[in-house]
């Protein structure tokens, strides 16, 4: 008989981060809190995604170790840093486990994360606080993952916050990990999106959506945020980039973007994450 799975979620809360030029200081700057997401048998387990600080690696790591658990695999959703980048600390306690992606073009992504220029500016928001020689996923050998004798099932969805996004699908647990294609309590990364952008977005929610999953683990989830409810996120997600889309093309400047999504999101995380998306909506 297969062991019964257990899900687990690790929340690393809000980071620190430099405002930069047009950010309010009087205001803390933070980066969006971030999701790494156990799924375990009796001995087996898979992680998904890594955070992106050695600090929060090493938090994960012992997280894990409390819970008793040996991943065999860490599971990368998409090529964003923040989702990689603490994957050392990991690596080092569980020295069996591999840093593994579903798709090529996220191991592409992944690499294009650690090129100089782009870890110049990781290391303008995090100075010393992330690896330089970060691990990057290699590109997994199947697009199913038997976990004593349950399947998890990886799939490549579409775009989303900037690069391409897979989620891991639990059929038995109706769970799936979704990256950052779903979003749970918090602002949503749409710096640099266009209109043609979002609607490819919010044609990944629907395609989310079509695996009828109940429980959602969204990549950036406010640590306040009521449940996991797949219904809820999915509803919640498309209705702000529908909002945001909207706003946009009735605005001038990036103020009035910013203004009408607080009152309709007043209690959402990481107004930071709304105030580089609205910037970038106006260009010079």
């Amino acid at each position: 008989m297969a062991s019964s799975l257990t899900i687990d979620v690790f929340n690393s809360g809000y980071k620190p981060i430099p405002g930069g030029p047009g950010w309010d200081d009087s205001i803390p700057a933070t980066w969006p809190a971030s999701t790494s997401t156990l799924i375990s048998g009796d001995r087996d387990a898979v992680l998904v995604d890594a955070l992106l600080t050695t600090s929060e690696g090493q938090r994960l790591a012992a997280w894990v170790q409390n819970l008793g658990k040996q991943p065999s695999v860490i599971f990368v959703t998409h090529g964003h840093a923040d989702h990689f980048f603490g994957a050392g600390p990991v690596l080092d306690t569980f020295p069996g486990a591999h840093l593994v992606a579903s798709d090529q073009q996220v191991v592409g992504d992944a690499r294009d994360q650690t090129a100089p220029k782009v870890m110049a500016n990781w290391n303008s928001w995090f100075a010393g606080q992330i690896s330089q020689s970060p691990a990057v996923p290699a590109l997994t050998s199947s697009q199913e993952f038997d976990l004593e004798d349950h399947p998890l099932l990886f799939h490549t969805i579409g775009g989303a916050d900037g690069v391409l996004a897979t989620i891991v699908h639990v059929p038995g647990t109706q769970t799936i990990c979704s990256g950052d294609i779903v979003y749970n309590n918090i602002h949503m990364w749409l710096r640099n999106s266009t209109p043609d952008t979002r609607m490819t977005w919010l044609a990944s929610l629907d395609a989310v959506a079509a695996l009828n999953a109940s429980t959602i683990i969204t990549g950036h989830k406010d640590p306040g945020a009521p449940d996991d409810n797949a219904t809820r996120v999915l509803d919640q997600s498309r209705r702000y980039i529908e909002d945001f889309d909207q706003t946009v093309a009735k605005s001038s400047t990036p103020t009035e973007v910013i203004d009408v999504m607080l009152a309709k999101y007043p209690d959402y995380g990481n107004l930071y994450t709304l105030f580089m998306a609205a910037s970038t909506q106006f260009p010079p």
